[in-house]
């Protein structure tokens, strides 16, 4: 069993001790091609293709300019830093589960393609359904193909993976062709309760996904009937709602939600 997430806009570049070394990207040449064709972006054209602010805009153009093969990086799974990474906690992993999670965890991302927990990047944004032509096509889409998806049966094949657990928003699962891949795609879905109506709130659903993860790698689950037992943030299984490709689980909402 196999598990995704998405990336994050949000960075945390401050560093953090681990005791394993960083790992290369598997497609790090393509992560370069591609900030090289980003390089040639202004400020202004970065805020019109990812929708950011002027700041942002001009941030990521001194990153993409910066941006080069042999640059020192942060593990992926440290750097990230959005509502996801909240409920996945990396940082506060021990050793056990973060060696685990990288044979088992799998980034989602636009620029990179597909991460381990421990692979070196360099801080970037560039959002999967961003359509920066490249010379693969108009868009992200286009240029990763097929590529992810049999990247992650190289990797299911390697770990007698059966299921993929899809963690990962829309737009970026979007980018792993369903026809390339051969795993059975799981995916988890957590609702917040209130006055006896149910619904998928962003910002608790993205915490939930990388609590999931984070379930996955401190247990080592290799099945997906194991997911049933997740119950942090108070979560329980919904077997009712729930059918073979979609596990639900629900609670009270929270304060805010």
């Amino acid at each position: 069993m196999l598990t995704v997430l998405s990336p994050a806009k949000r960075l945390n570049e401050t560093p953090h001790s681990v005791d394993f070394a960083p790992t290369v990207p598997d497609f790090a040449a393509d992560a370069l091609r591609l900030a090289k064709v980003a390089r040639g972006l202004s400020g202004k054209d970065l805020c019109a293709l990812m929708n950011i602010s002027p700041a942002l805009g001009l941030l990521n153009h001194a990153r993409f300019k910066a941006f080069r093969g042999n640059a020192p990086g942060q593990p992926a799974a440290f750097i990230f830093d959005g509502d996801t990474y909240a409920g996945l906690e990396a940082r506060r992993m021990e050793p056990d589960t973060l060696l685990w999670a990288q044979g088992h965890l799998r980034i989602l991302s636009g620029l990179y393609g597909l991460l381990r927990p421990l692979d070196a990047i360099q801080p970037y944004r560039l959002e999967m359904g961003s359509k920066l032509a490249n010379p693969k096509g108009a868009d992200l889409y286009a240029y990763w193909g097929r590529k992810i998806a049999k990247a992650l049966n190289d990797l299911a094949a390697e770990q007698g993976a059966k299921e993929l657990i899809n963690c990962a928003s829309a737009e970026y699962f979007g980018a792993v062709d369903l026809k390339a891949l051969k795993l059975s795609v799981v995916t988890p879905v957590f609702l917040e309760e209130r006055n006896g109506e149910a619904k998928v709130v962003s910002f608790w659903a993205k915490k939930a996904r990388g609590a999931m993860a984070r379930f996955i790698s401190q247990h080592h689950l290799t099945d997906p009937t194991d997911l049933r037992g997740f119950d942090l943030g108070g979560y329980t299984y919904s077997p009712a709602q729930s059918d073979a490709t979609r596990l639900v689980f629900s609670r009270q909402a929270a304060a805010g939600a």
